[in-house]
């Protein structure tokens, strides 16, 4: 699995005939170049867990 399935900027479109999931960041050039290019050493630099229990679980 790709992180970006876990990512709370992962959304399905809007439209109901595709159901395509994408990116909804406002990403720059050269992030999307080096996230395209394959480098995967380093991370997503806008990536945010999409666990909305996550705090939940912490707390019991």
């Amino acid at each position: 699995m790709d992180q970006c399935d876990y990512c709370a900027y992962y959304v399905c479109s809007d439209d109901e005939d595709d159901g395509e999931y994408y990116c909804s960041v406002e990403i720059d050039q050269d992030d999307y170049y080096r996230l395209m290019a394959g480098d995967r050493r380093s991370s997503c630099p806008y990536f945010r867990d999409g666990d909305e229990y996550k705090v939940v679980r912490h707390q019991m």
